[in-house]
């Protein structure tokens, strides 16, 4: 538990001395490029902190001067905070709407047009949040989202949403799959200890939603590539199929 108490400690220490300082002078200004950045810096601070060393690859597949949605997979809460420092520019996050109630972090994430997500089977929840995703691409940002929905049981590719994959072909936004190995023996689905260990994060190349005729081959297509590059131990159980 000592590399959680690290990567907490940097976080409780950092956090609300930002967000007390940036959230007022970002309102003042209005741009939230700088609180933005300090953020990012404190979230990669953290996970340096807790011993998690990390490796990426890829950068030259991200279109240059497009907004772009970055598909990942996901195995473990550290996903998001060893990410979303690395990607270029400023990014949005499809996220837990319960997330936008904590106190400074929910009202800097607003600010910074992370987009809720309401879990359940709600049209009109689910039509607000993909409007919001537009809305965050159109205004020059990036978007991650995670298109399994919530972390992965045994680590390995699950099945993909269908939303993420509405969103891209209604923005035309180039996708860019990413596949994340080693965080999940890191900390581990239903626990709170951090193992100190390399994080690997590899962007790869484009993948543009008009160049494919039905959202599920699109859907396909960006799972197939997360498939290809993920280690033996974290494909898909349906990987044998996919690949013929």
């Amino acid at each position: 538990m000592f590399a959680t108490l690290k990567l907490v400690f940097v976080y409780l220490a950092l956090g609300p001395i930002a967000g007390i300082v940036g959230i007022p002078y970002t309102l003042l200004v209005g741009d939230i490029t700088r609180l933005y950045r300090v953020a990012m810096w404190i979230t990669n601070a953290g996970v340096r902190a807790a011993g998690i060393k990390i490796e990426i690859s890829g950068f030259e597949n991200i279109p240059a001067g497009r907004s772009c949605i970055f598909m990942s997979n996901h195995v473990s809460n550290l996903d998001p905070p060893v990410t979303i420092p690395l990607l270029p520019g400023r990014s949005s996050v499809l996220l837990k709407k319960e997330l936008m109630n904590i106190p400074i972090l929910g009202k800097a994430m607003r600010l910074a047009k992370f987009v809720p997500v309401e879990r359940g089977n709600r049209r009109d929840a689910a039509q607000a949040s993909v409007a919001a995703a537009v809305d965050a691409l159109r205004s020059g940002l990036h978007i991650l989202v995670y298109p399994e929905g919530t972390r992965s049981p045994d680590g390995r590719l699950s099945t993909f949403k269908k939303g993420p994959f509405f969103l891209a072909q209604e923005t035309k936004a180039p996708i860019i799959p990413i596949a994340v190995s080693g965080t999940q023996t890191m900390m581990r689905k239903g626990s709170n200890a951090i193992t100190p260990g390399l994080a690997r994060v590899q962007l790869l190349p484009a993948i543009e939603p008009s160049d494919y005729a039905t959202r599920e081959e699109l859907m396909r297509a960006v799972r197939n590539a997360i498939a290809e590059a993920l280690p033996l131990e974290m494909k898909p159980a349906d990987y044998l199929t996919m690949a013929l």
